[in-house]
């Protein structure tokens, strides 16, 4: 099954983690052997992280380099060398793609929701359905949160022509994580294209500001009420939906506290704000600084906002046809998802600026696509 192996520079352009996502996701759907070599280098800690948090990295490391790689690995029962903590190479060598249940756990307030980035395109193309058990953060830093993958990942990488189902059993936050998320999908036999260029109106904008553990109620309806005070001043004629929410105390492991506000539009398009509370920042300020991601997403004129493009062009290089989506300013997510996307599965990217009168004084993109045909061999 093996090919030619691909060689892949782990410090160049984001330099993280997403590399070891993009490149061992692909080559383990694509069955090339891959090695990775100079991971993290341009970090302040080079090398694997478990991202545990204690270690002295002051670019918080996505908390599952590690699992995410073992669970790729048991995805398709293949071989990974030089998987440890501080290890600057790993080589990967991928087998089949099996479905069944698989369990990945950070150990940490590492993000459920990066591990499932990781294993979703590859468990699409698996012989039989599968269930992911993921356990860590599931509001953690760093990464989206879990309500984003379900409110706005879900219903619009389902475009591609596929369902999951995702269960959340319990939420986990930083430090401790103690979260869990059950995954439940299908294989598919090809990917869909997505034209995702229409951006419509903005219809209704509403979300949820949520306090679990020891933290008192009036923080979600602060953290709510200031995120829809700094949304009027911008938008006046919707109607701003906010829910506070306690989280259930046997649905929460630990104590956290944030907010997720969803804006959609006419054509189905969904933009997100979020925030997490930390220690000693007012909930106002919590609520302000998701409220005010969102007014940032909705100025540039694009259908995604920046956290879903470089989650969407994994899906992009494997469709069977041309994607396009417009976006605002690409994130160097994005263009480092696309470069590897190039290099290792050898789809076709063209990112140019919108040529679209109402985008004309914004920073407004299209990325297109052609991708790969990827087809199933087990269906």
């Amino acid at each position: 099954m093996a090919g030619p192996r691909v060689e892949v520079d782990g410090s160049i352009m984001e330099g993280g983690g997403q590399i070891l996502r993009v490149s061992t996701a692909l080559s383990c759907l694509l069955g090339l052997p891959l090695r990775v070599q100079k991971i993290r280098a341009g970090r302040s800690t080079p090398g694997l992280s478990s991202g545990g948090w204690k270690s002295k990295i002051k670019v918080l490391t996505r908390p599952q380099h590690l699992s995410g790689l073992e669970m790729i690995r048991d995805l398709c029962d293949g071989r990974l060398e030089g998987a440890e903590i501080g290890s600057t190479e790993i080589t990967f060598t991928p087998e089949k793609i099996k479905g069944g249940i698989h369990t990945a756990d950070t150990k940490t307030a590492g993000s459920v929701c990066l591990l499932m980035q990781v294993s979703m395109p590859c468990v699409l193309f698996a012989a039989s359905p599968s269930e992911l058990h993921l356990r860590g953060g599931t509001n953690a830093e760093m990464a989206p949160q879990i309500d984003y993958t379900v409110m706005v990942f879900k219903p619009i990488v389902e475009k591609f022509g596929f369902r999951f189902n995702c269960d959340i059993k319990t939420r986990g936050y930083y430090p401790k994580g103690g979260g869990e998320v059950i995954v439940r999908m299908s294989p598919v036999k090809q990917l869909n294209p997505i034209n995702l260029t229409d951006r419509g109106c903005v219809t209704k904008i509403y979300g949820r500001a949520f306090v679990a553990g020891v933290l008192p109620f009036k923080v979600a309806k602060d953290m709510a009420a200031a995120a829809v005070r700094c949304i009027r001043k911008e938008i006046r004629d919707l109607y701003v939906n906010i829910q506070p929410v306690q989280e259930p105390k046997d649905q929460a492991f630990g104590n956290g506290n944030g907010i997720i506000i969803i804006a959609e539009t006419s054509t189905g398009c969904l933009f997100a704000g979020s925030s997490l509370g930390k220690r000693g920042v007012n909930a106002d300020k919590v609520g302000i600084e998701a409220a005010e991601m969102l007014l940032a997403n909705l100025r540039h004129g694009g259908t995604v906002d920046e956290y879903l493009q470089d989650q969407l062009i994994v899906f992009m290089a494997l469709a069977n046809g041309v994607s396009r989506i417009k976006t605002g300013p690409v994130t160097l997510h994005t263009q480092t998802a696309i470069h590897f996307a190039e290099q290792i599965a050898k789809a076709k990217f063209i990112v140019k600026k919108s040529e679209d009168e109402e985008d004309a004084s914004k920073d407004t993109y299209i990325i297109e696509c052609q991708g790969i045909g990827m087809t199933n061999p087990n269906l």
